[in-house]
C-alpha cells in the first residue's frame, strides 16, 4: 500500500515550490518509471465546476469521477478521431482502479493546462533518455513545465497510449483506488492494508464488509494524493490486453455522435470561404454585385488572405461565394510548377555533392568503405506532396461577444486552439472557452490552427455565432501538405553482398528526426544528410510524418541491395538485423504469415518491408497481382510488436486503417503545383481507395516488452508502400522509384 498520508503535507494549491516541483515526479513510481499524472495538488475544487456538474458526482482527482450510481468516469486528455483512444486509455485507468468495466463512462478532458501531454517533449526530443532514478522527478517535472508553457495538450505522434496511458492514466487509476481505500479504512476503522478493490467495490474480507466506490467518493477526494501509487504487474491485468468493444462506436453507428461540424447554436449563421489560390497572396479586388443580391446573404468580407460570405445557410453562402470574381496579388510562388520544383530539388542535391547539407547521423568512413566495395549501388527516389483528405472537411464555429469567445470544433490540440483564438482576438486565454468534439479524421491536419483563426476573425466581424465550413475543394487546395521530397542513396557491398557503407542525402526533414536513420540495420559505415529546399506551400504533419517517405525510400533501397547481392529480400534483411532478437521476431512472423517461400501464380509478386517507428516494430508482406493493366494489391500481412497491445482489437484496427490510408497514397496520392496553386480539388482528381480495392489484411501482434509501449495510429503505414513496390519488382522486374503508382505505365 502506498504512503497516502505522507502527501498530505504536500502543497495544497499547485504552487510550484522547488520541493513540489521535485515531488511531481516522485508521485510517479511503482513497477515502472512513470510520469507526473498526479501533480502536487489535487485540483478537484477548480475542476469540479467543469467536470462534475451533475448532482452526486464526485471528482476524485483530475482524471476520474464517480457518481452516486457508482458509475466511474475516466477523463481522457486526448481526442477521439477514430483511433479508439477513448477506450484504450479508459481501459488502463479502469484496470488500475479495479473498476467494473460495465459501469465505466468516458469524458474528454477540457482544453485546460491541467491536461497537457506532460512528457510528450521527452518522447520526441529524447526518446531514449535514461537518467538515474533520483533524477527522474526533476526530468519529469522539467518536461511538464515545458508542456504547460507551450500548451501541449496534443493527440498525435501515436503518443496517447504509450505516453499518457502508461504514465498518466494508469497512475491516476492506481492513485484513485488508494484514495478510495484510505477513505474506507477511516470509515470502517480498519487498516488500509486489509482492504481491496474489485469491480468498483471496496471489500474487507475479514469482516465480509463491502460497499461501492460511490460510498467513499467524497471522502476519497479529501485524501492526500499518494506519493507512489502501486501499479499492477502484467500478470494481474484484468482489462489491459483484452479486446474491448469501442465506446465511441454505438453513437457513431446511430448518428448521435457529435462532430465539430455538428455545432448548432441559436441565431447561428454560416460562412463559406475561399482563400487566395497561391499561399501568400492577398485579395486585391472583388466584384460582389451578384453575390450581395442573393437570398440569405448577410455579409461579404474581404479578410485580406481570404474572402468570406456569411449567410443564413451554408448553401446560400457557398452559392454566393461562387459568383464573386476576385483578383489577387502577385507572389514569388506564382511561377512555380511541379516539374520545376523537383528540378530544384535535383539541383540542390547536385550542389551538395558528397559533403554538403546537414549531417544527421554519421558513423565510420563511408567514403573509404564505398571506394573499396565489391559492388556499388545507387538510386534516387521521389514522392509528391500529399493532402490529408479527412472525411469531415475543416470547420469551426465561433462566437465573440462581451470580450469573450466560445469556439466549437474538433482539434488535435485543443489547448493550442484556444490560445490561437485568444491571440487572434487579443484577449486572455481565460476569456476563451473551447468546446472540442469528435474529429471526422485528423491524420495531423487538425493539429493546425488556420481554421480556428479564420473562424474567429469572421466571428469578430459579425454580431452572431458563425459556423465556417470549408468546401471539399478548399480543403484540398489549402491544406498543410506532407512535403514532396527526393532522396538519393549510395551503398557499397562486400564480396559476400553484405552492405558495408550506406550514404543518403534527402530534401526536407519535418519530423521525427530519426525517420531517415537506420540504426537497427548492421551497417558499419553510414552517413545521412538533409538539405532544405524552401517552397511557398505550407507543410504539416501527415500520418506517420516523415516515416511515410523514408520508409518507402529506405526499404526500396534495401531491396535493391538484396537484388544486387543476389539474395532474397527477406533473407537479406535477416542478415542486416542479426543480433536483434526482437526485430528478427517481427520480420520472421511477417514472413511466416505470408508463407514467404511458397510459390505464387505467374504474374503475381510478394514483397517485404520492415520499419520501426513510434516505438512499434512493424514488418509487412504485400502480395500483388500484375496480370492486369495496373497493380492489384491482393493481400497484406502485418506483424507488429508494440511492446504490449492494451486493446488488441483496437491495435489491429489501426494497422488495418494504416494499410488503407497508405495504399491510397501509394496508388493515387499526389498534390501537384501549377503557377503556384494546387491543381487538385476534390476526390475526382485526388482519389482515395475504393472499398473494392481494399486488400485482405492479416495482423499478428507480438507483445515483446511490457516496460516500454509503442504507438498504434501510425507505425502500420511506413512499410506499406515499399512492401507493395517490392512485390511489383518481384512480379515484373520493374523497380518503382517514384510514387504514386498511377503515374507508372505497367502495360
Amino acid at each position: 500500500m502506498a504512503d497516502t498520508k505522507s502527501s498530505k503535507t504536500a502543497p495544497k494549491k499547485g504552487k510550484w515550490t522547488r520541493r513540489a516541483f521535485i515531488g511531481a515526479g516522485v508521485v510517479a513510481g511503482g513497477a515502472l518509471v512513470v510520469g507526473v499524472a498526479v501533480r502536487p495538488d489535487n485540483p478537484v475544487e477548480r475542476l469540479s465546476p467543469m467536470l462534475a456538474k451533475r448532482d452526486g458526482e464526485q471528482l476524485i482527482n483530475a482524471w476520474v469521477k464517480i457518481d452516486k450510481d457508482n458509475i466511474v468516469t475516466a477523463i481522457i486528455p486526448h481526442v477521439e478521431m477514430g483511433q479508439g483512444v477513448f477506450t484504450s486509455l479508459a481501459q488502463m485507468l479502469a484496470d488500475e482502479l479495479d473498476a467494473d468495466w460495465s459501469k465505466v463512462k468516458i469524458l474528454e478532458a477540457p482544453a485546460d493546462k491541467k491536461y497537457v501531454s506532460h512528457d510528450i517533449g521527452r518522447e520526441f526530443l529524447a526518446p531514449n533518455l535514461e537518467v538515474p532514478a533520483i533524477l527522474e522527478p526533476t526530468v519529469g517535472g522539467t518536461f511538464l513545465q515545458l508542456a504547460t508553457a507551450m500548451n501541449l495538450q496534443i493527440t498525435g505522434g501515436s503518443f496517447s497510449v504509450r505516453g499518457t496511458g502508461q504514465r498518466a492514466m494508469r497512475v491516476a487509476g492506481a492513485a484513485a483506488k488508494e484514495m478510495l481505500i484510505a477513505a474506507a479504512a477511516e470509515e470502517w476503522n480498519v487498516p488500509a492494508g486489509e482492504l481491496r478493490a474489485e469491480n468498483s467495490m471496496i471489500l474487507h474480507d475479514k469482516s465480509s464488509k463491502s460497499a461501492p466506490f460511490a460510498d467513499f467518493a467524497a471522502a476519497a477526494a479529501e485524501q492526500g494524493l499518494p506519493n507512489k501509487p502501486k501499479l499492477k504487474s502484467p500478470k494481474d491485468y484484468k482489462l489491459m490486453g483484452k479486446a474491448m468493444a469501442r465506446h465511441d462506436i454505438p453513437d457513431k453507428s446511430d448518428g448521435t455522435a457529435l462532430f465539430g461540424i455538428d455545432a448548432d447554436l441559436p441565431g447561428m449563421k454560416y460562412a463559406a470561404v475561399k482563400a487566395a489560390p497561391v499561399v501568400g497572396a492577398t485579395v486585391e479586388s472583388m466584384n460582389v454585385e451578384t453575390a450581395k443580391t442573393m437570398p440569405g446573404v448577410l455579409q461579404i468580407l474581404n479578410m485580406g488572405d481570404f474572402i468570406a460570405v456569411v449567410a443564413d445557410g451554408y448553401w446560400q453562402a457557398q452559392q454566393a461565394l461562387g459568383t464573386i470574381d476576385a483578383k489577387y496579388s502577385k507572389t514569388e510562388g506564382d511561377a512555380l510548377n511541379q516539374d520545376a520544383l523537383f528540378a530544384r530539388y535535383a539541383t540542390v542535391l547536385d550542389e551538395a555533392g558528397d559533403d554538403g547539407g546537414d549531417v544527421e547521423t554519421e558513423q565510420g568512413d563511408v567514403t573509404e568503405a564505398f571506394a573499396g566495395a565489391a559492388t556499388k549501388v545507387e538510386a534516387e527516389y521521389k514522392v509528391p506532396f500529399l493532402a490529408h483528405a479527412a472525411m469531415e472537411p475543416m470547420n469551426c464555429t465561433a462566437w465573440v461577444r462581451d470580450g469573450k469567445c466560445d469556439v466549437w470544433s474538433g482539434h488535435q490540440a485543443p489547448l493550442m486552439a484556444r490560445k490561437a483564438a485568444a491571440d487572434t482576438l487579443g484577449i486572455d486565454m481565460d476569456a476563451v472557452t473551447y468546446h472540442n468534439a469528435y474529429l471526422g479524421g485528423g491524420f495531423g491536419r487538425r493539429s493546425e490552427n488556420d481554421a480556428i483563426i479564420m473562424a474567429t476573425r469572421i466571428a469578430k466581424a459579425t454580431q452572431y455565432p458563425v459556423k465556417m465550413i470549408w468546401s471539399r475543394e478548399e480543403d484540398t487546395m489549402q491544406d498543410h501538405y506532407r512535403p514532396s521530397a527526393t532522396s538519393r542513396f549510395q551503398a557499397g557491398l562486400d564480396e559476400n553482398g553484405k552492405a558495408v557503407s550506406w550514404s543518403n542525402i534527402h530534401t526536407h526533414l519535418f519530423d521525427p528526426q530519426e525517420a531517415p536513420t537506420v540504426p537497427y540495420y548492421n551497417i558499419a559505415n553510414h552517413k545521412i544528410r538533409k538539405i532544405d529546399v524552401p517552397t511557398h506551400l505550407r507543410f504539416g504533419p501527415w500520418r506517420s510524418v516523415d516515416h511515410s517517405q523514408h520508409g518507402y525510400f529506405i526499404e526500396s533501397f534495401v531491396d535493391e541491395l538484396a537484388h544486387a547481392a543476389g539474395k532474397d529480400g527477406y533473407a537479406y534483411r535477416r542478415e542486416l538485423l542479426a543480433g536483434s532478437a526482437r526485430h528478427l521476431a517481427v520480420l520472421d512472423k511477417a514472413a511466416e504469415m505470408a508463407g514467404w517461400d511458397t510459390p505464387l501464380p505467374e504474374g503475381h509478386g510478394r514483397g517485404i518491408a520492415f520499419v520501426p517507428s513510434f516505438g512499434t516494430i512493424v514488418a509487412e508482406v504485400a502480395e500483388v497481382d500484375m496480370t492486369g493493366k495496373k497493380p492489384k494489391v491482393t493481400k497484406i500481412y502485418v506483424a507488429a510488436d508494440p511492446g504490449f497491445a492494451v486493446n488488441p482489437d483496437g491495435f489491429a484496427a489501426q494497422m488495418e486503417s494504416s494499410v488503407a490510408y497508405g495504399l491510397t497514397a501509394t496508388l493515387y496520392g499526389e498534390i501537384s503545383v501549377k503557377d503556384g496553386a494546387v491543381q487538385q480539388s476534390n476526390f475526382h482528381d485526388y482519389p482515395i481507395l475504393r472499398i473494392n480495392e481494399m486488400p485482405e489484411v492479416d495482423v499478428e501482434i507480438i507483445n515483446g516488452d511490457h516496460k516500454r509501449l509503442g504507438g498504434a495510429g501510425e507505425p502500420g503505414l511506413p512499410p506499406l508502400a515499399p512492401a507493395v513496390t517490392n512485390a511489383i519488382f518481384a512480379a515484373t522486374g520493374n523497380r518503382v522509384r517514384e510514387l504514386p503508382l498511377s503515374k507508372v505505365d505497367f502495360a
